[in-house]
């Protein structure tokens, strides 16, 4: 089968063994690339750790950290010029504890997360969640939809069909294949976003609606004589069927308690302009054993033909490597340049944003963009932060623009803040105020924003000072 790999890990990609392992390292946290690499270098007698002094052990200047992280001479980067927060100490171990400790994140978190940047409509949302819910460590949706209807009872009267309309925005979520209702299902939702001149996508998706259970029965063989197709096309669609992922779900895995973060990349502001590169200690450094390279030459037709498959894997490893530096390069640079105000002044100047904007802008799939940030920090003036925090929803403001959920939230705590302890400001209050900065909120709006940062009522914030 063509192998077409590219660095951005974009739409133009059939599902090679190596494009699958590309696929996994750019969806993995820094802590658990290390593990992964440790593995392969344990495993692999080819791959060696690099050497700092090594020629050529990084990547190119763009996709690596080798020349990037802490050889960084603090007066040369200009943080704390124009309110962007405080100096810049190059140290993993500044900041505290609690901040450095990784988010647990599980499946329903990450698909939770992806259903509130959408724009569908508060009811839709409340649909989602109950179908998010509803999904088993897999990612399949085992519920038939008549139970999933009379959960949302009596919030919700939906149809079936409703709530089948809301599951397929759910399907066109990261990871790509969940919430699929059979394993048919599941590997059609996946061949939905391959190319369209990917070799026998339509005889596998011809198996993958009717005979893919008869399959294991039958063999392929067989399979081909009940199609009527040639057994070559067969054999491929097969492979191509067997290249997929059976079980979406579980590439979400949760993180160990007490995980601490390791930022993967570092965002500075240079003569007013917002740069990033990766981390020099984002993912250790590798490099081909030339001893054991060089041998294959040398060695009997056994020996060299174990070699020189193991020398295969580990060239797979260093180009997903790269790939995986590069696409979350592309994207931390896009969410940066979205994103400079949030950088200068805070949250309350966090717009809103969506990963289908950032994908049309890289030329990528949304789901591509939803691995890149997925478990990534990045270390900034305003300390290290988790990629998802520059992603929000929007809603409409009266000048005819969009504030994100997270500014109006800031807002709301920036007014609890500066409010008169001895009079607290209402919910409704609350309203108000924000409608005077052009906001305009419900009541009910401001009480489950002020509930969601954990700030008490009105009348439980009266203090007598």
């Amino acid at each position: 089968m063509k192998t077409r790999l590219q660095t951005s890990l974009g739409q133009q990609l059939v599902l090679t063994p190596q494009l699958q392992q590309a696929i996994k390292l750019l969806q993995m946290s820094t802590t658990e690339l290390e593990l992964e690499i440790a593995q392969a270098v344990e495993s692999n007698p080819l791959l060696d750790w690099s050497d700092s002094s090594d020629e050529g052990a990084g990547v190119d200047k763009d996709g690596s950290s080798e020349d990037a992280g802490d050889d960084w001479a603090p007066a040369e980067l200009d943080w704390s010029s124009g309110g962007s927060g405080g100096s810049f100490d190059d140290d993993d171990d500044n900041g505290s504890a609690a901040e450095r400790v990784a988010e647990t994140e599980t499946l329903a978190d990450h698909l939770l997360w992806q259903l509130h940047l959408t724009h569908l409509s508060k009811r839709d949302r409340s649909i989602g969640a109950a179908l998010i819910d509803s999904l088993e460590d897999d990612g399949y949706l085992r519920e038939p939809l008549s139970a999933i209807a009379e959960a949302l009872l009596p919030a919700i009267h939906a149809g079936e069909d409703e709530i089948l309309t809301v599951l397929h925005q759910i399907q066109r979520f990261d990871p790509v294949g969940v919430a699929a209702r059979s394993l048919g299902e599941c590997l059609q939702l996946q061949l939905d976003v391959l190319p369209a001149d990917t070799p026998c996508l339509a005889l596998a998706r011809q198996v993958a609606a009717g005979p893919l259970e008869q399959l294991p029965r039958s063999g392929v063989t067989g399979l081909a004589q009940q199609l009527k197709q040639p057994l070559a096309e067969v054999e491929t669609a097969v492979a191509l069927l067997r290249s997929l992922d059976p079980r979406p779900g579980t590439q979400i895995a949760p993180l160990a308690q007490d995980t601490y973060v390791v930022p993967d990349v570092v965002v500075w502001r240079q003569n007013g302009i917002w740069r990033a590169a990766l981390a020099a200690h984002a993912g250790p450094k590798l490099v081909i054993h030339r001893g054991y390279e060089q041998m294959i030459r040398r060695c009997g037709d056994a020996d060299a033909g174990y070699l020189r498959g193991q020398l295969q894997e580990a060239r797979w490893l260093l180009k997903g490597l790269q790939a995986r530096g590069e696409t979350l390069l592309r994207v931390v640079r896009s969410l940066i340049q979205q994103q400079a105000g949030f950088l200068e002044f805070g949250e309350q100047a966090l717009r809103p944003l969506t990963l289908r904007e950032i994908a049309g802008e890289l030329g990528l799939h949304e789901s591509t963009v939803s691995r890149a940030i997925a478990r990534k920090h990045v270390r900034t003036p305003r300390g290290t932060l988790p990629l998802r925090a520059f992603f929000a929803s929007g809603i409409d403001t009266e000048g005819g623009g969009e504030a994100s959920s997270t500014a109006i939230q800031a807002m709301i705590r920036r007014l609890i803040d500066d409010e008169n302890p001895r009079k607290p400001l209402s919910d409704a209050k609350l309203a108000d105020l924000l409608k005077t900065s052009g906001i305009p909120v419900a009541r009910r709006t401001v009480a489950k924003y002020r509930e969601a940062m954990n700030i008490s009522a009105s009348h439980e914030r009266v203090r007598i000072v």
